[in-house]
């Protein structure tokens, strides 16, 4: 009975273990169950307002990144208006400079010129007061001793007199002078005539050069540098005495250019450069410009052309040393060749005699000057210019109405 007793005793023991070790198998899934389920909710809540925060923080930075973006682009577009306007000041001031040196290099040109004795005009005495006044343009006919009758037809047609053209450099800042050096033998009778010529019209503007066909260009050279010593012009023209101006409509052409700063107007062209000896404009430095049968480089026809302030002063500054080609036109577009010169061709400073000019005229389209190009100059001019000026002059009274 006692082993019975043991055996049984042993059974519920092993018994009582598994369940034992049952329960405990049970209860420790159950807390590994119930300790992830616990610890899972509130890491994901927190994962989540992690996330919600972070994503607030992104917001707001992005919001201060966009703003920071806006206000760089508002910044940069500021200094860029800056840089501009400082730049437009920098340019404005260079110009204003460089102005500046070039009035000061002519001044000095035209001290130099009077104390050498250039120019020989009484317009000299007038220089100082003149100088204070801005004129809109001083034309200069090119004249010879021999033309006293071109001259007398010019003041009878296009270029008013006596009181008339005081009224034009006063009201109207325009100074017409003819422009003549003097002979070989100063003093001499021709000298003389010019002189007593001059006391009668007061219209000469008298060089330090030496008359001749072969100085034209030595002449447009001084004659430049005279005239911006003497007048403070926005233009300076050269014309023949044999070509027909309408002063009015040369006026508002140029006015047109007159916030350029370097100009040179004129009826642009391009002709041959001509070796054979003995013809007319032959040209003694024709290897200069390549093999025969080349052309020379864009110049304005010498009939009529403008230059502004600044190229006429240029001359003036470096006149030493400006080579003279045999054609004065040709040596006054060689002048400029480097620069930063703005060429302007217009075809109404080179119109043909009538019936061109008059047609023109009748379409509203007035020439600036006229001429016949076979002759260089208006055929026969001391007769035939007052025909051409009754038939293509702009009238009187166009002048004293226009506004420069």
């Amino acid at each position: 009975m006692s082993f019975k007793s043991k055996g049984d005793q042993s059974s519920g023991s092993s018994v009582s273990k598994k369940w034992t070790f049952l329960l405990c198998l049970g209860c420790f899934c159950a807390g590994m169950l119930f300790t992830n389920r616990v610890g899972t909710v509130p890491q994901s809540k927190g994962i989540m307002r992690a996330t919600a925060m972070e994503a607030e923080k992104l917001k707001l930075i992005s919001e201060s990144c966009n703003l920071k973006v806006k206000e760089e682009k508002h910044v940069s577009k500021d200094i860029m208006g800056e840089v501009f306007k400082t730049h437009h000041v920098i340019h404005t001031l260079d110009k204003t400079i460089s102005n500046l040196e070039m009035e000061l290099a002519a001044a000095r040109a035209a001290q130099e010129s009077l104390l050498d004795g250039s120019p020989l005009s009484t317009d000299v005495n007038r220089a100082e007061s003149s100088r204070k006044r801005r004129y809109l343009m001083v034309i200069g006919i090119n004249t010879a001793f021999s033309s006293r009758k071109r001259r007398d037809s010019v003041r009878a047609t296009w270029l008013p007199q006596g009181e008339k053209r005081k009224k034009l450099e006063d009201e109207k800042g325009i100074i017409v002078r003819f422009v003549i050096g003097h002979s070989a033998t100063t003093g001499g009778i021709l000298d003389r005539a010019i002189e007593a010529e001059n006391q009668k019209h007061g219209d000469l503007l008298r060089l330090d050069h030496v008359e001749g066909y072969l100085e034209l260009s030595a002449k447009t050279k001084i004659y430049f540098a005279t005239a911006v010593a003497l007048w403070d012009a926005d233009f300076y023209v050269k014309v023949d005495d044999d070509v027909h101006v309408n002063i009015a409509t040369l006026g508002e052409t140029l006015v047109r250019h007159r916030k350029k700063p370097r100009v040179y107007i004129g009826c642009m062209k391009s002709g041959p450069v001509l070796s054979q000896k003995g013809v007319r404009y032959h040209e003694p430095e024709h290897w200069k410009f390549g093999e025969a049968g080349n052309k020379y480089f864009r110049h304005a026809t010498g009939q009529l052309y403008a230059i502004s302030k600044d190229l006429a002063s240029y001359i003036s500054i470096n006149q030493h040393v400006l080579h003279k080609y045999a054609n004065e036109d040709v040596s006054l577009g060689s002048w400029f060749i480097g620069l930063d010169v703005e060429h302007i061709d217009d075809r109404r400073l080179c119109c043909g005699t009538p019936p061109d000019c008059e047609w023109k005229a009748q379409a509203g389209n007035a020439c600036v000057a006229s001429f016949d190009w076979s002759c260089s100059g208006i055929c026969k001019s001391a007769d035939r210019i007052k025909e051409v000026h009754r038939r293509c002059g702009e009238g009187e009274n166009a002048l004293w109405s226009a506004t420069f």
